[in-house]
This record gives structure tokens, sequence and C-alpha cells, in this order.
């Protein structure tokens, strides 16, 4: 690879997309590689998300045009060719039909390599596509990617496969992580506490959105409502949900001090929070290994998790931080020795992911063939622990 262009996401100062370009822009320099920073320009300096669950609907496709735009003209002027690489943060980025449109008519050696993660899509039966009824598109344009990709990168081995029954026909990857940036995280704390110097405090810090199934941590907060626990919910921005039941059942918990909602927290005050706090707790039905574990990790927070979908992966398949899916019973007597002591295996998470942009070089330089997902064997890596 001679040269890398990252096309990244852009910044939300509630979401992981804030630190993102800096977490991959440190690996970069780090391996010394040669690359330029594709950006494109924001809608507005709100940096509300007013439409959509993840990032704003108008917010992402203003930028992502934008950012295209010059892409485009990079490629006009001669500074791409077969050599490079083209790395594309998220499969959805409206514009990105440009690409083909451009390589079916200009010579071989002008072409680069185009590689693209991928964040959900409609291959999750729990993405917010299906939510919002996108589905019945969303398909097609898959199909389009997959028709000029060099390569799609996956979280893990379960998105491998629902990409594979899908019928995804270019090359695919198992990155097994998020892009994250250990250091850049434990910077933004002065101390990190020891464990018996923390509150009691068990956080909950997913989207409030139906997929995360937030009525189950309302559940257990309810059932322990006696206890000298803090339930606490910590949000980047206001407390919302695609579902108004959730709003309204979590408002009244915290009418009662059953719950605690922290909101509008920035980076570094969310950071000192779960720098505060024993557990970090996520019942998602998907979050494709969820950037809160790294953090959590990194500050050493014990996390408890459902053992479903992605998260056995990037757990290393450890049950002592897992709790079976919807049971109440499993996850309240893992949460209570979890709320005992830290973990012995503390910070290994968060080791791991931070090699992920490390493992998405790798794999666009050609050295990353273990993590290929091409043939029909593609389950045989399931049960394998990654570290």
């Amino acid at each position: 690879m001679r040269k890398l262009f990252y096309m990244g996401l852009e910044s939300y100062n509630s979401r992981y997309t804030y630190q993102l370009q800096n977490w991959n822009e440190t690996v970069f320099k780090r391996r010394n590689l040669d690359y330029t920073i594709v950006s494109g320009e924001t809608i507005d300096d709100s940096q509300n998300i007013s439409v959509g669950q993840v990032l704003d609907a108008h917010g992402r496709s203003y930028y992502s045009m934008s950012q295209m735009m010059n892409l485009v003209q990079m490629m006009k002027n001669g500074e791409l060719n077969s050599d490079d690489a083209v790395f594309f943060e998220d499969m959805f980025t409206p514009g990105i039909e440009s690409i083909p449109y451009i390589l079916n008519q200009i010579p071989r050696e002008q072409r680069p390599k185009i590689w693209v993660r991928c964040l959900a899509q409609s291959i999750d039966p729990d993405d917010f596509v299906h939510v919002w009824g996108m589905n019945r598109w969303m398909s097609y344009y898959e199909k389009m990617v997959n028709e000029f990709a060099t390569g799609i990168l996956a979280s893990n081995e379960e998105m491998v496969a629902n990409m594979k029954i899908a019928g995804w026909t270019t090359p695919i990857y198992n990155i097994s992580g998020l892009a994250f940036g250990k250091q850049e995280v434990q910077s933004r704390v002065e101390n990190i506490k020891k464990f018996q110097e923390r509150n009691n405090r068990i956080v909950f810090a997913a989207r409030w959105d139906q997929e995360k199934q937030p009525d189950f941590f309302m559940d257990l907060a309810e059932e322990l409502k006696n206890s000298d626990f803090e339930f606490a919910i910590a949000q980047g921005g206001e407390l919302k949900s695609n579902n108004p039941q959730y709003l309204e059942r979590a408002r009244n918990l915290e009418k009662q001090g059953v719950l605690k909602i922290y909101e509008n927290l920035s980076k570094n005050q969310y950071y000192e929070l779960l720098n505060d706090s024993k557990v970090l707790m996520n019942n998602a039905l998907q979050d494709w290994t969820s950037n809160t574990v790294s953090e959590a990790d990194a500050l050493g927070c014990n996390v408890l998790f459902p053992a479903y979908r992605s998260f056995p992966e990037i757990f290393a398949n450890d049950h002592t931080r897992m709790f079976v899916p919807w049971s109440m019973q499993d996850a309240r007597e893992k949460l209570f020795n979890l709320l005992q002591e830290p973990h012995d295996k503390i910070g290994e998470i968060s080791d791991w992911t931070d090699k992920t942009v490390d493992r998405c070089i790798d794999i666009m330089q050609g050295n990353g063939e273990q993590w290929a997902r091409n043939n029909s064997r593609y389950r045989d890596n399931v049960a394998t622990k990654k570290y």
C-alpha cells in the first residue's frame, strides 16, 4: 500500500466519533503510513442528533457527500493509483456510488483499492434501519457496494455469518473489535481510582433504544432498589429513545430514587463517572463489540454483558463476566460478584481492541489473511479465543 486515504465519520461530542479519527491517526503515525484525511463539511455547529438514533440523518448525508466531493477531486487530480487504498469508516456513505461510476471508466493503474467497515447494516435484525423501514432499499445499496469494494471489514465472527447468509460476495475480513485508543481514553482522567474507593454504582451507557433492552436494566434496578447500589444511566446527550415507553418508565424510576440519570455528559465527565463506578452493564441484543466495554475496561471498571452474539468473542468466552441472556437470576449473581472486587482480567479487553486499527492496516496491506472469511468454513473460528 503506497498511501491510505481515510474517509472518517463526522465528529459528535456525544458519540465515539468524537475520538475516532484521533484513534486511527495515532496508529497511522506509529506505523509510519503515508496517509491523507479526506474531510467533509458539517451541516451546522449544533452537534445535535436531531433526526435519527446513531448519527444525525441530515448531518451524516451532508458530511458524506461533501467528503465524497473532495475524494473525487483528488481522483480527478491523479493523486490516487492502484497501489493506494481508500478506507471508509462506514459502509453506508452517501455519494459512494461515484466510486464505481469513476472506476469503471478509468485505466486500471488509476483505480485504488476500496475498503469499507461495516457497522451493522440490514444484515443486523436489530439495527435501526429495520426500525425505520430502510431495509427495503438498504439491501440494494449493500449489493452495489459488494460489486466494487476490495473488501469489507466485519467487527466479529457473528457479523461475518450474517453477511454470508445475506449473500454478500466481496471478500470479508473479521477485525474482531472496534477502533479504540486506550492511552487516549486513560489520559482523560487524572488518576484511575482503586476499585474499593469507587462508588457502588452500576452504569448503563448504551443508547436507550429498544435493541439495547433497557427494560431488563430497569427490572434489575427495581428488584434491587432497597440495596446500597446506584443504578445509573449515562448519556452523552439528552436521554431519548425509539420507544417512548422506556423514557416514561426511566423518568418515573428516577423520581422514585430507583435510577439516577446522568445526561449531556462530556467525554471527560463520562470517563470520570466510570472512574468512580464499579460495574458497567450492558444487555443489548447487538453492539457488535461496543465501545463502552473498551472504555470501561480501560478505566478499571468491571464489565457485565450478556453471552449473546458478538459479546463472547470480545470477552474471550469469559463466563464470569457474561450472563445467560434474559436470565435475571444469573445477571444478579454475576453482578454481585463483580461489585466485590476488581476482576483479574481487567484491561485485557481494551488491550485487544486497542490493536483493532492495526488489524485493519494489516489486512489492507495484505498481511492479515488469517482474518479472511471467504470460504464456506467461516464458522470454524467462532469458538476460538482471539486473545
